[in-house]
């Protein structure tokens, strides 16, 4: 089963790019709520190259990293990637409005579709407020 997020982000598609494959940005927009937070991400953006991001709640009661292989990457455009036993891809698309992001991903058995769904769009929009705050 396949879940999709999408933003529009008012930056350039160079901003946008940045903020998604930069460790450093990783770490400031990518948390599903305001009690959790990334507090290491390493990203070897080419295919085959690994990444991860270390997710944690910001009590310390819980923590996970989310980790995987880039599998096709078309800078500016396009990424695909899988982790674990599922993939996910993210699609960069200019338009008159800015950058539209979409993230398309295997949804696992464990949550329901709508909290998956959810989580998602969350990071999804973290990163499009850091982004834009960020950007200009």
């Amino acid at each position: 089963m396949k879940i999709s997020v999408e933003t529009t982000i008012a930056a350039s598609i160079s901003e946008v790019w940045r903020a998604y494959t930069t460790p450093e940005d990783i770490m400031q927009w990518n948390a599903a709520s305001e009690d959790w937070h990334t507090t290491a991400a390493t990203v070897d953006l080419r295919v085959g190259g690994a990444f991860c991001s270390r997710m944690e709640a910001k009590d310390g009661s819980s923590g996970f990293d989310f980790e995987g292989t880039y599998a096709k990457i078309v800078t500016q455009e396009l990424i695909e990637y899988s982790f674990g036993d599922r993939t996910a891809q993210v699609i960069f698309i200019e338009s008159s409005k800015g950058v539209v992001v979409q993230v398309t991903f295997d949804g696992e058995l464990e949550n329901s579709v709508e909290l998956q769904r959810d989580g998602w769009q969350s990071i999804l929009n973290n990163f499009k407020r850091h982004v834009e705050n960020s950007s200009g």
